[in-house]
């Protein structure tokens, strides 16, 4: 589950994170009333579970009570991935010196969590991962001791933050860790994490993805209109689905399967868009709502498919596909590893059909879906 923003920054404040003073409006005019509390300039976000919201003309500067207003109706009249925006919050604009971004997720490789920090603030982390990697400073976090202040000041040192900046960085990661336990979540992230003129702090943004199966009882009101459209359709179908920001489409048999195929995708140069792990079997009714599903996402260029057929033949998972990738007459390149009893005949059922790339090894669908959705 997906926080929204207003959500997620109620639970930074529970921490003691420092956050812009907001608050919510459902029509324009509320909007400039709350405006006028806080005081002009302010920053209007519409309030969506959907993602690439500034990129869509989801969040408005305005300068005056009747520029609230307007933005206010306009955003309320909009769409974001087909998401209505119902919601804006009407935040405190604040001078931002800098913006870093921070973040803390599992690693599931290593079985614990990892912070994550980057001095390129304001953009999404898998670019800067692209674009300049030495930039992404990372510890990972016993959960038995914590997260330490020798480690970040580890971490912000080879960051070169200045030192003014430390003692608030490391107040700010440790809050932020006490987030991620407190709350059970997947991922929390501040991003961007502002530095004022001050040299103080300031999360701007707050990203939170929570558990469904595990969440804490004391969720701020309203939480479950941060879940996304497709995983809650997943859901009802049996299938596990997770929404991502990148464009290459992910469907597995398994949870470790597809984690394992997330992180070869993103290390051959790919962007995951989804997680999505259909089970153990792989019938052509599951593969149909599996891409139908993931091809829902309008970000996504391409889908790659990771399927070991232990007690499914291989040769039926190639049919399943087959059927429904002409059933669904998709228009973006799938790439197809197949593993397992009747591999082979499962590979040579794929190739007949335009549009398929059946491949044999994980790393090398990896890289050729990263290619074709380059391209």
């Amino acid at each position: 589950m997906k926080l929204l923003e207003y959500q997620g920054k109620e639970l930074f404040e529970r921490v003691g994170l420092p956050v812009p003073q907001s608050e919510l409006a459902d029509s324009a005019t509320d909007a400039r009333a709350a405006a006028e509390r806080i005081g002009l300039p302010v920053v209007i976000k519409a309030q969506v579970a959907a993602g690439g919201r500034g990129k869509a003309g989801g969040i408005k500067v305005a300068k005056t009570a009747e520029d609230v207003e307007s933005a206010a109706d306009e955003l309320l009249n909009m769409a974001i991935q087909d998401e209505p925006v119902k919601r804006l919050m009407i935040a405190q604009a604040v001078d931002i010196a800098n913006e870093y971004y921070l973040g803390i997720t599992l690693d599931r490789a290593k079985r614990r969590p990892i912070l994550i920090f980057s001095t390129q603030g304001g953009v999404d982390i898998e670019e800067v991962a692209r674009t300049a990697p030495d930039e992404i400073h990372r510890v990972h976090i016993s959960p038995l001791e914590g997260l330490q202040a020798y480690q970040l000041r580890k971490v912000f040192f080879a960051a070169d933050v200045p030192s003014t900046q430390l003692k608030g960085l490391i107040q700010t990661a440790q809050a932020l860790y006490r987030a991620f336990e407190a709350f059970r979540a997947q991922l929390v992230e501040i991003n961007p994490l502002a530095v004022l003129t001050d040299d103080s702090l300031s999360a701007i943004d707050s990203k939170f993805i929570l558990d469904s199966s595990d969440l804490p009882a004391d969720l701020p009101e309203g939480h479950g209109e941060g879940i996304d459209p497709l995983e809650a359709e997943a859901n009802e179908a049996g299938l596990q689905y997770v929404k991502l920001d990148g464009h290459v489409g992910i469907i597995g048999n398994g949870a470790g399967l597809v984690m394992s195929t997330l992180d070869v995708v993103q290390l051959k140069g790919g962007a995951p868009a989804n997680f999505l792990d259909i089970g153990g079997g792989a019938s052509a009714d599951q593969m149909e709502t599996a891409l139908r599903l993931v091809l829902s996402d309008g970000d996504v260029r391409g889908v790659f498919i990771n399927i070991f057929g232990g007690i499914t033949r291989c040769d039926l998972v190639a049919q399943g596909i087959t059927q429904a990738a002409q059933s669904l007459e998709i228009q973006v390149p799938v790439v197809v590893r197949l593993v397992g009893t009747n591999e082979a005949e499962g590979r040579e059922i794929l190739e007949r059909v335009e549009g398929l790339h059946p491949v044999s090894a994980m790393e090398e669908g990896a890289e050729k879906i990263a290619d074709l959705t380059r391209s």
